[in-house]
């Protein structure tokens, strides 16, 4: 993949150390890690390496034993709970292994639901969404269940709905682990693409290294040392 020249750093992490108890070792150890405009960063590492703790901190689900958060250009791991909740809903988008949709609800309901917190139009909510859905193939597919998509359908969905509300990073959590290799390759060519497009950052961690050699950096987790490939 092109290298990035866009030198506008979105996220950054500051010397980071997480551990869950003072006699626990430290999942991560001194850790830094900056992301630019438009960069999609891979993350590898066995399950247990501290891949998700390490997203988790970055979109401020979990919070670091020590250490700085940096988002476009602010410190944030000291705000509030409601504004963290703020920021992740308008800034941040987070796919994980397992799609997690609302059975209840279509697939175009389930990809509106983050706009519609945000009390945005139900129109423009609906065509954005439609929009997106049909960029991952599934426009024959908006009023349909998650229990009548395939697994690959159901994991575009769910990365639809990350993206609905043009985050400026998006954090996914092995986005295609569930799934089949050639299943896995076509939904993350067409995440890639769509992140493109919208000139979106993200950290993907995986343990797929033919989908790690797409993105523009690789980096993996070693006894809570972070590694650049």
């Amino acid at each position: 993949m092109r290298n990035v020249d866009n030198s506008s750093i979105v996220t950054e992490l500051q010397n980071i150390f997480k551990r869950y108890s003072s006699e626990d070792s430290f999942v991560l150890n001194d850790v830094s890690l900056s992301v630019k405009e438009s960069e999609v960063v891979a993350l590898l590492g066995p399950s247990g390496s501290g891949k998700s703790t390490l997203l988790h901190i970055t979109g401020l689900i979990d919070s670091p034993t020590e250490g700085k958060i940096i988002f476009e250009n602010k410190t944030v791991e000291k705000l509030s709970d409601d504004e963290k909740t703020f920021l992740r809903l308008r800034k941040i988008g987070f796919v994980f292994q397992y799609h997690h949709l609302l059975q209840e609800f279509s697939a175009l309901e389930n990809v509106m639901l983050p706009m519609l917190i945000t009390r945005r139009k139900k129109k423009e909510v609906q065509e954005k969404a439609e929009h997106l859905l049909k960029m991952f193939g599934l426009q024959d597919k908006i009023n349909m269940f998650p229990s009548e998509l395939s697994g690959g359908q159901k994991q575009r969905v769910a990365i639809a709905r990350a993206m609905v509300n043009d985050p400026v990073l998006l954090l996914a959590d092995e986005p295609t682990g569930n799934l089949d290799p050639e299943t896995a390759q076509s939904v993350f060519d067409d995440m890639l693409q769509i992140m493109k497009t919208n000139n979106m950052s993200a950290i993907v961690a995986t343990h797929n290294y033919d989908i790690a050699k797409k993105m523009h950096r690789q980096c993996s987790i070693e006894d809570g040392k972070l590694i650049e490939k």
